[in-house]
């Protein structure tokens, strides 16, 4: 849906007309290798539609911008780069809540499992005096209505300035490609895996901190900045922005290899969620606490591997195709 939404909506003939290079971006992208293949594979796209609509034309020439923060392995991300690729290549520092690129300049915006990211934690979570203080709990999953409220609130906010930059950085008719964590509109994130696995992790921490290794105002006070929002939200977001119209949009389950006879590795899971959030323990724990948690985790999860493979999954991804309107 995502392919169709691209052939069908982008107008490279309107985009061509002032520009003969096509400039694409990966925000959030990472280390790859999943973000060279989304660009080539965009650009493929682009490259058919131009050989339909400018059969007689030269094909432009296309740059690629990947995005990610600073601390981001960018020495990696370029070492791996694919040596014969299609496109002039640069590396864009900076976080994507902000402007990063001139105004006009892009075509066509790429963000894949980025946008769940928050900004910062909800300021109203670090208030001991707030009904959002998340004690005992590092996420909104099984908590009280007023932290997910605060998640909620943040990201709303954060996405609205996402698309603020982005209108000022996109042609009109470019188009935004979005892939992000979802969930069903109305349903617990408790009831998802994820959020099985926030739980345990703070449950391992409050047992860590009962043999007095560390505090638990500390546990109390840490909260993971990442929240998952239901397509309502997001659409919400968009209708009262009014720089884009959303063009196609749909859930899907991110696992369907997953069956009752392939079962998840949860030592190459725990693996895999260490390497994405372990920076973020390291700052507020001590290593060798941060190695406990995720060496206990692995142990916690195998104990409850039959909930956690059959827990909800159809529709915890959604993506979005945005296209850029003639307004402002």
């Amino acid at each position: 849906m995502i392919d169709e939404a691209i052939s069908k909506k982008l107008d490279v003939k309107s985009l061509l007309s002032s520009s003969k290079t096509i400039r694409l971006a990966d925000l959030g992208c990472a280390v790859g290798p999943n973000t060279f293949d989304a660009m080539q594979n965009i650009i493929d796209l682009i490259k058919l539609k131009c050989q339909t609509q400018l059969p007689t034309s030269p094909m432009p020439e296309f740059q690629v911008f990947f995005n990610d923060q600073p601390a981001n392995d960018f020495n990696t991300l370029f070492k791996s780069i694919p040596p014969k690729r299609e496109y002039f290549a640069a590396g864009v520092p900076g976080s994507f809540y902000e402007r990063l690129f001139p105004d006009s300049s892009l075509h066509v915006v790429y963000s894949s499992y980025a946008l769940h990211w928050l900004s910062k934690v909800p300021e109203a979570l670090e208030d001991k005096n707030s009904p959002a203080w998340n004690k005992g709990r590092i996420h909104h999953a099984s908590a009280a209505e007023e932290v997910r409220r605060a998640y909620a609130v943040q990201w709303a906010n954060d996405l609205s300035n996402f698309l603020n930059a982005r209108a000022r950085e996109i042609v009109p008719g470019g188009i935004i490609v979005i892939v992000t964590p979802s969930i069903p509109d109305g349903m617990e994130y408790s009831e998802i895996s994820t959020g099985m696995m926030y739980n345990c992790m703070a449950s391992i921490l409050l047992d860590i901190a009962k043999r007095g290794l560390i505090s638990e105002e500390q546990v109390d006070a840490f909260n993971l900045p990442t929240y998952a929002a239901p397509p309502g939200e997001f659409v919400s977001v968009v209708e009262n922005n009014e720089y884009f119209n959303i063009v196609t949009m749909g859930e899907s389950n991110p696992s369907p290899w997953l069956t009752d006879d392939v079962h998840v590795d949860m030592n190459e899971f725990v693996n895999h969620i260490r390497a994405a959030m372990e920076g973020m323990f390291n700052k507020h724990f001590a290593r060798e606490i941060v190695n406990e948690m995720f060496e206990r985790l692995e142990v916690r999860l195998s104990e409850i591997s039959v909930e956690m493979e059959s827990a909800y999954k159809d529709k915890i991804q959604a993506f979005y195709v945005l296209q850029r309107n003639d307004s402002g």
